[in-house]
């Protein structure tokens, strides 16, 4: 507990410090922002003395200085207005001063970058000056909000990273918790095959015996899916039709009579390579989760057919449907419709078919309050 808590302050401190770090960094922007700002205003004021000088200026007057000014002048945009005129311009792109409203435009734009410098340059005459904000100072301004956005982007990498290595680690712990229970229940599991062979010696009928013996059968391979938790499972040709027809007798014996079950498959075996206890497991979720939508009551239908790339697995129940906005979110780990449950179901279907056989698994069709369709696509494998 003192180890999480000391943990968690410290995250606080290093965010606490990144975020005065970002600070800093801002204001300082600012602060340079404003000082470049104040001397361009200075150079315009330069501009204007020249300006004033030039204007004044007769055969005795050094104009080398002033004229040295104006041509210093590379980046700023200038431009010099007597009575709503045209005087001069510095870096103003033709097409803007030939056109009577985009200079209008223009002279509007500069405004709102800097207040304009009226000045007199002769007794009762008077011309104005209109300067924008030079290339480096636009580049500058800018600089904050490159600099947001890549803090943006480095934060939601490292919250994704974050993120990921907290699902690693949680799926190591679920592996680990799947694989102690696996062999938790592998010590009475032996023990019951032991009193299974007591049984049939003794005078017992033997239908009972060998129901157990089913049941018993199934607790094996429910251990053997935990154990294939986390792990790379081994996938092996089998035939598709005979893999999921076991499952589906299995569970049609231990369902309420009021599911109707049918079951319609080829005669002919069609195989592709799959791990058949992780394929059990797929089928029986599809079946829990349709049964579950139908309350207990309905029709279930399991029918396989092929085309000439695929087998397809499709499971209908005549249940309540699923939104088509859900599609895809009923495939996520926690979704769940029902009051108790941990949404695992059709998100540990969806990795056993798609990570584990490289199959695909969809809603094929759904209606509210008419049923839904759920289809496995594998690819078949045709033995030589």
């Amino acid at each position: 507990m003192r180890f999480a808590e000391s943990r968690n302050t410290t995250r606080w401190i290093i965010i606490f410090i990144s975020f005065l770090i970002i600070s800093l960094i801002l204001w300082n922007t600012y602060t340079f922002f404003q000082i470049f700002k104040n001397e361009e205003r200075l150079k315009m004021k330069l501009f204007v003395n020249a300006q004033i000088t030039i204007v004044n200026a007769d055969e005795n007057t050094d104009v080398e200085l002033p004229l040295q000014i104006f041509s210093n002048n590379t980046s700023i945009p200038v431009v010099l207005i007597l009575y709503d005129k045209v005087v001069s311009s510095k870096n103003v792109p033709n097409e803007i001063l030939n056109d009577p409203k985009k200079i209008k435009g223009f002279l509007n734009k500069l405004k709102n970058e800097n207040e304009p410098i009226t000045f007199e340059y002769a007794p009762g005459k008077y011309q104005t000056l209109y300067y924008g904000n030079s290339a480096l100072l636009n580049k500058l301004k800018y600089y904050p909000v490159a600099l947001l956005l890549i803090i943006f982007l480095f934060g939601a990498l490292i919250y994704n990273f974050y993120k990921s290595t907290k699902m690693a680690t949680q799926n190591k712990l679920w592996a680990g918790m799947a694989k102690e229970t696996a062999h938790q229940i592998g010590t009475p599991l032996s023990s019951l095959i032991g009193w299974i062979e007591i049984l049939k010696t003794e005078d017992i009928d033997q239908s009972i015996t060998t129901e157990i013996e089913k049941d018993v059968e199934r607790l094996q391979t429910i251990t053997d899916r935990f154990s294939k938790i986390g792990s790379v499972p081994v996938l092996e040709s089998h035939d598709i039709v005979s893999e999921t027809l076991n499952t589906y007798e299995y569970l049609q014996s231990r369902f309420s009579k009021q599911v109707e079950f049918t079951y319609q498959a080829p005669q002919q075996p069609l195989f592709a390579f799959i791990n058949p206890t992780l394929h059990s497991w797929t089928i029986e979720n599809l079946i829990k989760n349709a049964i579950d939508a139908m309350k207990g009551k309905g029709t279930l239908d399991i029918k396989i057919e092929q085309d000439s790339h695929h087998i397809k697995i499709n499971v209908k129940d005549s249940g309540s449907g699923i939104p088509k906005n859900q599609f895809r979110t009923i495939f996520e780990p926690g979704f769940t419709t029902k009051k108790r449950g941990w949404g695992l179901g059709l998100s540990l279907t969806k990795r056993i078919v798609e990570e584990y056989h490289n199959g695909k698994i969809k809603v094929l069709h759904s209606e509210i309050g008419k049923g839904t369709t759920f289809q496995i696509l594998y690819k078949i494998n045709n033995p030589v």
